[in-house]
């Protein structure tokens, strides 16, 4: 069988695709074959290749988002989207720090000049790592705010010379209600407590961080669900329409994303290996009645996911572009929506692995390690399914909104 790893845009309106964005989703073709050579040993050592982030880097696969200002594209989000499903063909863990901490090139966007400045003007190819929990113990201080904390989950991290860390601030109103903040850290001010040792995304080495008793000025902090011109003061600098999408909107869909492309590379190396699988007992593997019907059932619902993803967004960018906010009943279904794609995903994969019999369970099955992969992903707070189901029911039902974020 020919092998291609684009992604399939049949029906899809593709005005997006400027040839700066056909550029650099190429580049990320042209990475899906090394990225494959080298996913075993990704999962084996707990961290992405350097010389696979620098071949990311180099290619501007990271600056999709990020301002021009600072050397960045400022493209269409789904172009974004495509290269992250297009790398997790190969690997999903590199996918999915690809999409972690390519979106912090677009929030750091929406941060005070000042910090954009710190981050960006000498070096416009540094990384950005996170954990947004909102576990900080803060205490305001003039100019700024005394921070700690201990935080799970941070992708990438060692990759990165900076971080976005999440807690919980009273609003500056005196209305004794808490907002959510993002607080943007040198390296030189938190510590990484290395221990990612989980079942899947093992390559992605979500450690842990620790900060104690830092100082971070006003500045460096960023009112995360505050969509204001107020709050996002980096659009005093960077007007693009792109620095007016809701931060959740651009979030969800970095975290789930890359699923779908990792049920592809499944559904590609099921093909070859039905192609030439004989079992034990001389049973053909392309002739069992339950691979055909997994391998078509997953390229449905690999279909059905894109197109869902890319009709909800040309509406993000459409709304966006026309300066108004998507009613608050389509944000939650869109919410639910992305938070399904790794329970979808997930099912498919069962019934692939499934279908490979006994011989398919050895860690040498690719299929294997997407099933990991994307069952470890179904446990970020963002791919909780049945929460952001309830959330879009509970207002369809006439009940108030109960999502912060939404």
């Amino acid at each position: 069988m020919s092998i291609s790893y684009k992604i399939d845009l049949t029906g899809i309106a593709d005005d997006f695709l400027t040839p700066e964005a056909c550029r650099l989703i190429a580049a990320a073709e042209e990475l899906v074959p090394v990225l494959l050579e080298r996913a075993h040993a990704t999962d084996s050592a707990g961290k992405v290749p350097d010389e696979t982030v620098k071949a990311m880097t180099d290619a501007g696969l990271f600056r999709v988002l990020q301002p021009k200002r600072w050397g960045g594209y400022e493209l269409d989000p789904r172009v974004f989207y495509i290269i992250q499903m297009t790398l997790a063909q190969g690997c999903m863990s590199t996918a999915w720090i690809y999409g972690v901490i390519g979106v912090h090139n677009w929030q750091i966007g929406l941060f005070d000049e000042r910090a954009q400045t710190e981050v960006l003007a000498e070096n416009p190819k540094i990384l950005i790592a996170s954990t947004y929990m909102p576990v900080g113990k803060v205490e305001r201080v003039e100019g700024g705010f005394k921070f700690s904390g201990h935080w799970g989950f941070s992708s990438g991290v060692e990759h990165c010379e900076w971080i976005f860390l999440g807690a919980l601030v009273p609003k500056s109103d005196n209305s004794n209600e808490l907002e959510h903040r993002t607080f943007l850290l040198p390296k030189s001010d938190y510590t990484i407590v290395k221990n990612w040792d989980v079942h899947g995304l093992r390559g992605t080495g979500s450690h842990d961080i620790v900060v104690e008793d830092v100082f971070v000025p006003e500045y460096r902090t960023h009112q995360t669900n505050d969509y204001s011109d107020q709050a996002c003061k980096g659009r005093a600098i960077n007007d693009n329409w792109l620095y007016h999408i809701p931060f959740i909107q651009i979030f969800q869909r970095a975290v789930s994303t890359a699923c779908i492309g990792a049920l592809d590379g499944a559904i590609r190396e099921f093909r070859i290996r039905c192609a030439e699988h004989v079992g034990k007992h001389g049973a053909k593997t392309a002739e069992d009645v339950n691979a055909q019907m997994a391998v078509t059932d997953a390229m449905m619902t690999s279909d059905q996911l894109k197109l869902v993803l890319f009709r909800n967004f040309a509406e993000v960018v459409k709304h966006t572009k026309n300066g108004a906010m998507m009613p608050v009943n389509d944000r939650l279904l869109q919410r639910a929506q992305s938070a399904a794609v790794p329970k979808l995903t997930a099912e498919r994969v069962n019934d692939i692995l499934r279908a490979c019999a006994g011989s398919g369970l050895y860690r040498s099955n690719p299929i294997e390690r997407t099933f990991r992969d994307i069952h470890q992903a179904r446990g970020h707070v963002a791919n909780n399914a049945d929460t952001y189901m309830r959330a879009h029911g509970t207002v369809m039902l006439g009940l108030p909104n109960s999502d912060p974020f939404v």
